[in-house]
């Protein structure tokens, strides 16, 4: 089997186990998955949810956040861990977004790229959720689970495993699979335990990689 293949198969048996999956993150403007993608580095999806809803309540547009005092907006955040430097991101983002971009996210992945604090992964994630383009966000469970799967052969660097599943994975069903490995690396695929590989969809495809 190749791994497009491969890749096909995965996606299609994942569909099935997981139809409704999407982004854990919760939000109902564009901009407020820019931020809440920010405060999720190194922080659980479940507890960013909680925060933000403290920060929007504060400071519920683009221009209020964009005028806040950045020391307000780390009290606020630190519960999410990196308290300092994510307050300021997030303060230069919203800036850039109201000065430039009359408080939207741009379209371009290039453009979303340059925003303050903004990497491949939270671009990827913006271009495929928001805009519906083609995307792979390739957070810790995509790295840890396309190597064990076989999709990509002992690559760890973020980039790199992005580029090698855009050779394989139609543009099309990037985002949905991205999203369909959170569920199954929290469920079945875990990284703190044993993979529960005896209830897993893949277990007859996977090649059971140990990274």
């Amino acid at each position: 089997m190749t791994k497009e293949e491969l890749a096909k198969e995965i996606i299609e048996r994942l569909k099935i186990e997981y139809p409704d999956a999407g982004c854990t993150l919760d939000y109902d403007q564009a901009w407020k998955l820019l931020v809440s993608v920010r405060l999720a580095a190194q922080c659980t999806d479940a507890r960013v949810n909680v925060v933000v809803e403290t920060l929007y309540e504060k400071y519920p547009t683009v221009d209020a956040l964009a005028e806040a005092d950045v020391a307000d907006i780390e009290e606020i955040v630190r519960p999410c861990g990196l308290g300092k430097s994510k307050a300021r991101d997030i303060s230069a983002c919203m800036k850039d977004l109201k000065e430039k971009y009359d408080g939207k996210i741009p379209r371009d992945f290039d453009a979303v790229l340059a925003l303050p604090g903004v990497g491949r992964k939270s671009a990827n994630l913006i271009m495929g959720d928001v805009f519906g383009e083609p995307a792979i966000v390739t957070d810790t469970h995509c790295i840890r689970l396309t190597n064990r799967m076989g999709l990509v052969d002992g690559i760890k660097d973020p980039k790199k495993v992005e580029m090698a599943l855009w050779k394989i994975i139609p543009p099309k069903e990037g985002s949905d699979f991205c999203h369909r490995l959170v569920y199954h690396g929290r469920e079945v695929c875990t990284a703190r335990s044993k993979p529960r590989c005896e209830r897993c969809c893949l277990e007859d495809i996977c090649s059971k990689n140990g990274i």
